[in-house]
């Protein structure tokens, strides 16, 4: 197995785990703790992770097939960083209740665009300028 396709699948199946831990967490810990709305941006931020892990997978079972990729590498970084950048500034926001949380979700999501446009590129064939 390639290092991209080992790194990425060890890090979608350990936020896969991670994923359910702080849903869990969410929906037994914090529940009689925080509002019907910081749970809602909690769940969010959980439902993106969720979604995010499967991208990850994805990128490693791609890698798998593509090989050592600089796309794919890119493409698992850009999204691990908006997993971290996204779905923790809710995580942060909704267990603080700090509202200036919430500029940095968006920073996340410009990450998880990046990371999926990169994906579409690797799966196209293209190539990178800086290999």
């Amino acid at each position: 197995m390639n290092s991209i396709a080992k790194l990425f699948l060890v890090l979608g199946a350990l936020n896969g785990a991670l994923a359910v831990l702080l849903g869990a967490f969410g929906a037994h810990g914090l529940k009689k703790s925080l509002t019907e709305d910081l749970m809602q941006v909690y769940q969010t931020g959980v439902q993106y992770h969720f979604y995010h892990t499967l991208g990850l997978l994805v990128i490693g079972a791609v890698a798998l097939h593509l090989g050592e990729s600089a796309l794919l590498k890119w493409s698992g970084w850009s999204m691990l960083c908006g997993m971290l950048l996204f779905s923790g500034s809710l995580y942060a926001l909704a267990i603080s209740g700090i509202r200036v949380l919430g500029a940095i979700t968006p920073i996340g999501g410009v990450f998880f665009i990046v990371a999926w446009v990169l994906l579409a590129l690797a799966l196209s064939g293209a190539q990178p300028v800086d290999g």
